[in-house]
């Protein structure tokens, strides 16, 4: 990251942590709950945005890892009471493995096999709840206990200190990524993203690349099921069907791919639209069943609407409303120009080939004398 995006960066994260904390004292526990919600998915959008809007891999399996990472949590805290920082690197560790044993399989495949091949992880591991039921807790799950840290009183609401967990979280997981995006190894995705052939000729090593996005999305996504299991205080297999996974990617579409903002604004949508549309079709009477169909019509509308107006995403749309306006937007990981890739001054590339795919331009023609043809 340059030492200009850093400032901004990190003076963003300190605005929405300061934004949350306030809205956390100002509003009822249920809103706690939607903003810890709202933090868990973002923890894992922005882990598929890497994946999926980096490095150019599709993913239908990362509510797999979510639910890799809430089972994690809620055996270390039901057997060992360990504190909840200690289980969440441990969670975060455990599905970078399985991240990376996955990601080792998928380096082979592309397009629809990929998004086959993960569609039956997403399936297939939430089921092993049901195979092994004396340790997972088969259907019933498993119960987690989080508690408020004793320093904040016996009064201090809980929704309020899980809410507070949740963002820190999903702040520093931005912050982190942020960084990697524009560092040589978002570079590289970029590159593998665009054309693996002109990639593997520049130097990069295409496997190695595609992997290590699957094992950060991966980590992501254990995190985000860590602080689920936290929020939701239950870990069972019926929170990680394969509609979760589905989710996650439709609100990386929606929020837009490549950027750390369509993340948040995914995350919004997916967790307040259902929401305010059930409560719509409950004020009007509607019937149950029909109630219980509204949030998916409602989403399904926000879904198209957006794809026809902002093909981009809501954050394209948000470039392209400040572009209009007269207000430079920050550049994203898809638009970051050449001064953004290359290396901070001092600091030569390691090759020719990675001096090419820095500054992201043909090679130099070789000169020709005069007279030669």
């Amino acid at each position: 990251m340059s030492t200009r995006s850093l400032p901004r960066i990190l003076g963003a994260a300190v605005a929405t942590a300061a934004l949350v904390v306030i809205l956390s004292i100002k509003l009822n526990a249920f809103r706690d709950y939607q903003i810890a919600e709202i933090a868990v998915y973002v923890t894992a959008v922005a882990g598929l945005t890497v994946l999926t809007g980096l490095s150019g891999q599709i993913s239908l399996g990362n509510g797999a890892f979510m639910a890799i990472g809430a089972y994690t949590t809620a055996l270390i805290l039901l057997h060992l009471s360990w504190p909840f920082i200690a289980v969440l690197v441990i969670a975060a560790a455990v599905t970078a493995v399985a991240g990376a044993i996955v990601g080792v399989a998928a380096a082979r495949l592309h397009g629809p096999y990929l998004a086959g091949a993960t569609l039956l992880l997403g399936v297939a591991l939430p089921s092993l709840a049901f195979v092994y039921p004396g340790v997972l807790g088969g259907d019933q799950g498993l119960n987690v206990v989080f508690n408020t840290p004793a320093f904040l009183g016996v009064n201090f609401p809980l929704s309020r200190w899980q809410a507070w967990v949740c963002s820190a979280v999903a702040l520093v997981t931005l912050v982190l990524l942020a960084n990697l995006g524009r560092s040589r190894v978002g570079r590289n995705w970029r590159a593998v993203r665009d054309n693996e052939v002109a990639a593997a000729l520049a130097g990069v090593n295409v496997a190695r690349a595609r992997i290590l996005a699957f094992v950060v999305s991966a980590t992501c996504a254990g995190m985000a099921g860590a602080l689920l299991a936290i929020v939701t205080e239950l870990v069972a297999p019926g929170a990680f069907t394969i509609t979760l996974s589905i989710a996650l990617l439709t609100a990386a579409v929606i929020g837009g791919l490549g950027t750390l903002a369509g993340a948040i604004w995914g995350s919004l949508v997916i967790v307040l639209v259902p929401t305010y549309a059930t409560d719509v079709a409950t004020s009007h009477g509607l019937s149950t069943s029909v109630a219980s169909n509204i949030p998916v019509v409602a989403y399904g509308v926000v879904l198209i609407l957006v794809m026809l107006i902002f093909p981009q995403g809501i954050q394209g749309g948000v470039r392209w409303l400040l572009g209009f306006l007269g207000i430079s937007s920050a550049r994203t990981w898809r638009t970051a120009s050449v001064p953004d890739a290359r290396p901070p001054a001092g600091d030569a590339p390691a090759s020719q080939h990675e001096a090419l795919l820095t500054r992201g331009g043909d090679p130099p023609e070789p000169h020709k004398k005069e007279g030669t043809q």
